[in-house]
């Protein structure tokens, strides 16, 4: 299995993320590692994640604003 994050504007458009994404072996190791650099990937143009276990959406779109919104 490979987790992966998508990392899309607020409609949809996918973006390239300030932070380098990488291949998870398990859910918890990919909901961690969004856990760690969320900030980044805001500050970097991100609004939200989706995330797919070997092309298959998990659950998604996440946002990363929080209670911003």
């Amino acid at each position: 299995m490979a987790w992966t994050w998508r990392f899309e504007k607020a409609d949809g458009t996918e973006v390239q993320p300030a932070v380098e994404p990488e291949e998870f072996t398990t859910q918890g190791d990919a909901e961690s590692w969004i856990g760690e650099v969320w900030k980044d990937l805001v500050q970097g143009g991100t609004d939200q994640v989706i995330l797919s276990d070997d092309g298959t959406k998990i659950y998604g779109p996440m946002s990363l604003h929080g209670d911003e919104e």
